[in-house]
């Protein structure tokens, strides 16, 4: 895993600012391949995992515990895990096939699952504890009091509650917790108004209740500013306003806080995470050829019984791309621990599987999810964006 100081500041910080080492987590199998309205083969989904592991990525997001008819996409979710445990490639990079002195050092992979309800952490606990389970699970509120009603199906003080217990159980059997709070930005239920002192109190909330870390995501790319980006990141890592916990914790320690961003104009996503490092943070998600988003309607052109959608622009947008972002990284001479020439070789494998979804959906007369990588189509980022790098 790529080693964050322990000091944030001094030397830690580059001239323009923003940090001199950064963590990049690449959520792709999950968050991207979620939002392809087919059935991704459980080789395939290996295959890139593995791949953005030996590029360098130490913390990679597998699957979702959702409901198995609801998010058919990842019933072969035990199986990923399986396959990456006993992978002769990369299993024994894996945390849980290290030893205590190597996990004390940080020398190991970290595998996440997103896990919204407690029957889904409960199916988390049991594959830990059977041997090939995550590393670290994902709870999610939002500060849209509909929109988490939509995603969750349950009302938030109940869904609080449910954390709390939730993060308790996981503890006990080893597994680490994200805090995801989302639709600080704004949400697809228009008649929500946005609070960022809200956001910071959902935050601050999520680790009083033990989560090991907090995920701020823009779901729906609400966030178009880069001033607002700024301005949000900026009170995270204020300890003035953060705090401390009850267990003495730092609520402005950078290493607590990642940043997700969709967006549905690629540059501007790519200039809120510019945004989010001149103010100090440190994590980053992105997925490759900046796909990803609510998860899939449909499969093969026909719904999936019970999905109600709610995004209007479900394939207008996605993720950062991995591509673009690590190339932002990499000119800012900021160090990521990531091997380019072997991510191009999964990143190109990716693109590939891409093509023949949309060739099937053309097929099928359905929407397409275009690539939305600078670094792919155009093979450089726009001035939009690199003029960002060379000012404070």
């Amino acid at each position: 895993m790529t080693t964050l100081p322990e000091n944030t500041n001094g030397p830690y910080l580059t001239k323009l600012g923003t940090p001199k080492i950064v963590e990049l987590s690449e959520i792709s199998v999950r968050d991207g391949l979620q939002s392809l309205e087919t059935i991704v083969s459980t080789d395939d989904k290996v295959r890139f995992l593995e791949g953005l592991i030996l590029s360098g990525f130490k913390r990679v997001e597998v699957a979702n515990y959702g409901h198995p008819k609801l998010m058919p996409l990842f019933n072969d979710i035990d199986e990923v895990f399986k396959r990456l445990v006993n992978s002769e490639k990369v299993g024994h990079l894996l945390k849980q096939n290290k030893t205590r002195e190597e996990i004390e050092k940080g020398d190991f992979v970290e595998l996440t699952a997103v896990t919204i309800t407690r029957k889904a952490v409960d199916r988390a606990i049991d594959a830990r504890l059977k041997g090939y389970g995550p590393d670290r699970i994902l709870q999610m509120v939002s500060t849209c009091a509909k929109h988490h009603k939509a995603n969750s199906g349950m009302e938030l003080d109940d869904h609080w509650e449910m954390s709390e217990e939730s993060i308790k159980v996981a503890h006990e059997a080893g597994i680490l917790v994200n805090g995801t709070v989302s639709t600080i930005w704004g949400s697809p239920f228009k008649d929500f108004v946005p609070s960022l002192d809200k956001a910071i109190e959902f935050v601050k909330r999520f680790l009083d209740i033990g989560a090991d870390d907090i995920e701020h995501a823009d779901h729906d790319g609400s966030l178009t500013d880069y001033n607002d980006a700024y301005t949000y990141f900026s009170m995270v890592t204020d300890p003035e306003i953060m705090g401390k916990g009850p267990d003495g914790r730092d609520y402005s320690d950078r290493k607590l806080h990642v940043a997700h961003f969709h967006t549905k104009n690629m540059d501007e996503g790519l200039r809120n995470v510019i945004a989010a490092l001149k103010a100090g943070i440190i994590r980053f998600e992105s997925a490759l050829s900046g796909i990803g988003g609510e998860p899939a309607n449909k499969i093969d052109g026909e719904m999936i019984p019970g999905r109600r959608p709610y995004y209007s622009t479900h394939f207008n947008h996605g993720l950062v791309s991995t591509e673009d972002v690590v190339d932002i990284m990499h000119r800012l001479d900021i160090k990521t621990g990531i091997d380019t020439s072997l991510l191009d070789d999964v990143s190109k494998a990716f693109k590939e599987r891409l093509e023949e979804f949309n060739e099937s959906q053309r097929k099928l007369e359905e929407e397409e999810m275009r690539c939305r990588s600078f670094m792919i189509n155009d093979g450089e980022l726009p001035a939009s964006v690199t003029d960002l790098l060379e000012s404070r």
